[in-house]
């Protein structure tokens, strides 16, 4: 039985948007399903839009401020906006500089990114496209889906501080593709997430001893259910195959995100990090910086997603600059 204080469930995405503009008042605007950084109004430099379904929180609205993304658009809950209204978006964002759009690798997402670049194009905006798909395949004999999971949003302050710099969207779009080819990340679920406007449940996991690796976030297929193991026996398992897939070697440079799918606790996400740190170490690469916590979850999903990238002199230059957005800070 699904228990959510909700009001009406065909509300759901409009009155969060509503809290959200009402809760981070200083910092963003929500007009309708875009949540606009209040630094856009005077910015004059490169922009950085973002697109993606709700229920996801605190990604991807959270992360839209100083520092990070100027403008992103909400879909209803895990749908993609109509590809107008990114277009739209990309509109009210241009300061004459040239705008970025970073997609998910999602149908729906692509779908929707392929249309409002489209019409940015044949309205003559400078534009430019970036897409992640940073997830590894887990089972060797299954499918290569290559989503876009939750390192999107490191890259989101890599973006805005590459711009915020006076780089040219060429530049700014490089880094972001150097950046998405150097990461890597993977799901472990637990429990299943249900769905807060009908209660349907994602899985029956909840009813079993068992977890997935490579899960998809939202219940899709592509992972393989294994005996539910200690932190330290799912780190051995998984960050092996991450740093392989993104050739970390000794004397590299790291960053480790461990992203909470909605009903992990902080205590185990922790301990994760612990253990995915002293793997690192053990094998000659220094961690140089991390992001714990919920980052994208799927509502109340038990589990977490392991990201790791390759980090270079001047994305660890670009990390260390000031972001201000609703739930990331750094002075």
């Amino acid at each position: 039985m699904m228990k959510k204080f909700i009001n009406d469930p065909q509300t759901v995405t409009d009155e969060e948007l509503e809290g959200l503009g009402l809760a981070f008042s200083d910092t963003v605007i929500v007009d309708g399903h875009m949540i606009i950084s209040k630094d856009l109004e005077n910015a004059d430099r490169v922009t950085v839009v973002t697109y993606g379904g709700s229920g996801h929180e605190p990604a991807q609205k959270g992360y839209v401020g100083k520092g990070m993304l100027d403008i992103q658009v909400d879909g209803d809950i895990f749908a993609a906006p109509n590809g107008q209204l990114v277009f739209e978006a990309m509109q009210r964002a241009d300061k004459g500089h040239g705008v970025l759009l970073l997609t998910l690798n999602y149908a729906g997402d692509q779908l929707a990114g392929k249309q409002a670049m489209r019409l940015a194009t044949k309205a003559g905006m400078n534009v430019r496209q970036v897409c992640t798909g940073e997830e590894i395949k887990y089972d060797p004999n299954g499918e290569d889906n290559k989503r876009g999971l939750a390192g999107a949003v490191a890259m989101y302050h890599i973006a805005g501080a590459a711009a915020r710099e006076g780089k040219s969207l060429d530049e700014v779009a490089e880094i972001c593709e150097r950046y998405a080819a150097n990461m890597a990340s993977i799901t472990v679920k637990v429990t299943d997430a249900t769905h807060p406007q009908n209660g349907m449940s994602f899985g029956d996991l909840q009813d079993t001893d068992q977890m997935e690796i490579g899960a998809g976030q939202h219940g899709e297929g592509g992972g393989t259910r294994v005996p539910l193991m200690s932190a330290k026996d799912t780190v051995a398992e998984i960050a092996p195959l991450l740093s392989d897939a993104i050739g970390l070697k000794e004397g590299d440079k790291a960053f480790v995100m461990i992203n909470g799918c909605g009903a992990t606790t902080m205590m185990e996400m922790l301990i994760l990090f612990k253990d995915t740190v002293a793997y690192l170490e053990e094998r000659g690469v220094k961690v140089v910086a991390n992001m714990v916590g919920e980052i994208l979850t799927v509502q109340e999903a038990g589990g977490f997603q392991m990201n790791l990238a390759k980090w270079d002199d001047e994305i660890e230059r670009l990390w260390n600059t000031p972001a201000h957005t609703p739930v990331f800070y750094k002075e």
